[in-house]
């Protein structure tokens, strides 16, 4: 992959708000996603499901035997030394990749439907967090609540895509898909204020990630309806949109100096996700 990071090539939103990171804390977002995205490979793979089934047992077995001939296993375990990340946040990350290696995915719940984004996505946006020195129970929640979003716009937008390759996250209907992204956006509500418990030098990043990626969710809203929407292709956020996005998240950093007040009193709504898996013991 020459030396270009993973984040620069297949992270579009998340490496325009990079940009605005300390370049040593870029660095270690960047090698968590590059471990991210080495599982998220071997899923998506266009290979024999056998084969992406033994590929992915190897990584595994790789990553849980520490082989540090890997530079991506070995930065990775670096990480999570560094910052103290619980190993169960990475085997929930895990199990979530795990869970697209079949011929068929199917989600028929809202339940499934967090659990999953929560694995493949919340546990990201919590692993980030701890990079980036957040230490509030609150705030690391939201962490968790940012990630899940963001999981929800992608799988707002990538419906039909999805369902070429026989995964059915959310059913193919432009009322499930706006549901979907009125519930993304529940998440980014409750995403916001603990931002503010993030070290200043990285705050700003985080909310440009935020707002660019909730556009994606607010484009698909506009087209109105299923046919609008599968003639439109693949729906992202253009330089001028980025740039607009970017504008916007400095009012966002007033707004957050300014409230003090709502700062502790989100209400994460984590009660399905908490009937499988407990998040106070991945904080």
């Amino acid at each position: 992959m020459s030396n270009k990071s993973y984040l620069s090539v297949y992270a579009k939103s998340f490496s325009w708000a990079g940009f605005f990171l300390p370049k040593e804390t870029l660095k270690k977002c960047s090698a968590l996603y590059d471990f991210c995205r080495v599982a998220d490979n071997i899923a998506d793979d266009n290979d024999e499901l056998e084969n992406k089934k033994k590929k992915f047992d190897q990584f595994e077995s790789d990553f849980n035997k520490k082989k540090f001939d890997d530079p991506i296993i070995k930065n990775m375990w670096d990480l999570i030394e560094e910052f103290n990340i619980s190993l169960k946040i990475v085997q929930d990350l895990l199990i979530g990749i795990e869970s697209d290696i079949k011929d068929k995915v199917e989600l028929n719940s809202k339940k499934n439907l967090l659990i999953y984004s929560y694995r493949v996505a919340g546990t990201v946006g919590l692993m980030m967090a701890k990079i980036l020195k957040v230490n509030k129970k609150n705030s690391l929640m939201s962490a968790i609540d940012l990630g899940i979003a963001m999981q929800l716009t992608n799988i707002s937008r990538d419906v039909i895509e999805d369902s070429k390759n026989n995964r059915f996250y959310i059913n193919e209907n432009f009322e499930e898909i706006s549901s979907t992204i009125a519930l993304a956006d529940t998440f980014y509500e409750n995403s916001f204020y603990s931002i503010k418990d993030i070290p200043i030098s990285f705050r700003f990043s985080i909310l440009v990630a935020r707002r660019v990626y909730r556009k994606i969710g607010h484009k698909i809203l506009r087209k109105k309806n299923l046919e609008n929407y599968k003639n439109s292709g693949k729906i992202y956020v253009s330089i001028a949109e980025k740039v607009l996005e970017t504008f916007l998240s400095i009012f966002d950093l007033i707004k957050l100096s300014l409230k003090n007040e709502k700062y502790d009193q989100v209400q994460h709504d984590h009660n399905l996700i908490n009937e499988e898996i407990n998040l106070d013991e991945r904080i």
